[in-house]
């Protein structure tokens, strides 16, 4: 239990870094291979369903992880996939932002997925006042889960010492 909350310092931190000066960093590249799995999985259902695979690829596996936990009453770690979860929100933020600018590298092709999507809705032109307001989502999601997961190691607590 000691090491779950000593855990949450560190994880708080990371939070906080993802919300004010997020960047490419680890977690991406995991996000990225997800991304990519989700337009190949997807790819039967239509043009659109396709450039939205990839943004529903890298988001469900963080709350397919969530469920996972949630099934097996592990509440700290479902926890914990929120933060992915959020984090992954924040990459796909920075993704939609870029759909006019397209200054971000391409992988597996040369259309930006976002780009695509908001010139056929009409939101092209709106696309960072988009992307900011994705990341402000998520920024709330992450600090809604680093809280969540700091309560669930006092719950937990809780719980040891009511069996002893």
């Amino acid at each position: 239990m000691l090491a779950k909350r000593l855990f949450i310092i560190p994880v708080a931190a990371y939070v906080l870094w993802l919300i004010f000066a997020y960047d490419n960093h680890f977690l991406d590249g995991v996000n990225l291979l997800l991304h990519e799995g989700g337009h190949v999985l997807l790819n039967f259902f239509g043009e659109t369903v396709h450039f939205l695979g990839g943004t529903f690829g890298q988001l469900f596996f963080p709350l397919a992880c969530a469920y996972h936990f949630l099934q097996a009453r592990q509440f700290y770690e479902s926890w914990l996939m929120g933060i992915w979860f959020a984090e992954s929100l924040m990459n796909t933020a920075r993704y939609l932002g870029d759909a006019q600018a397209q200054v971000l590298p391409l992988v597996g092709g040369h259309i930006h997925d976002w780009n695509w999507l908001l010139s056929r809705w009409g939101g092209l032109d709106h696309c960072e006042a988009i992307g900011s307001g994705l990341h402000v989502i998520a920024s709330l999601i992450a600090l809604t889960s680093i809280a969540g997961a700091a309560a669930a190691t006092l719950r937990d607590e809780e719980f040891s010492t009511a069996s002893c």
